[in-house]
């Protein structure tokens, strides 16, 4: 997994702070650092409350482990339309701070991938289902910025 994670901040440090995304609106700035957030609700630095209906979360979590990939022009309930605004200096800053939360993650879980936090959408996850849950957010903004295809 670890090897994943610096392919994607490879990826991303191929970008250009004027590239245009394929759907949204966001730049590349602003995705970095949403992909911050994602990190940090991950490790639980950050809550955010869950949207998502208790009932619903048996199929969603079946969905996230599944090869299904993340609708492209998905609004967030959590965020919804507005763009947040910028926390960092430049794009370059941004993603050395993704890649300082990714450190954050590894260490959140060492020793105890059982641990759990709140993702807005899927509820409690483990390790293994926020793994899957980066890989998947991971690779959609990158396919948004045609860094993968």
């Amino acid at each position: 997994m670890r090897k994943q994670f610096e392919d994607f901040i490879q990826h991303l440090n191929r970008l250009d702070k004027n590239d245009k995304p394929l759907w949204g609106k966001m730049t590349p700035q602003q995705m970095v650092e949403h992909l911050i957030l994602t990190m940090k609700m991950s490790t639980g630095k950050i809550y955010v409350p869950l949207i998502s209906d208790e009932k619903k979360l048996p199929v969603l979590k079946k969905i996230l482990m599944s090869n299904r990939p993340l609708p492209k022009g998905f609004v967030n309930p959590a965020i919804g339309e507005s763009l947040q605004s910028l926390e960092y200096q430049n794009l370059t800053e941004a993603i050395k701070a993704l890649a300082g939360e990714i450190q954050n993650y590894f260490l959140f879980f060492r020793g105890d991938d059982t641990k759990k936090t709140l993702n807005s959408t899927f509820g409690l996850l483990n390790k293994s289902e926020w793994d899957a849950f980066h890989t998947k957010h991971f690779t959609h903004h990158l396919k948004q910025f045609s860094l993968l295809h």
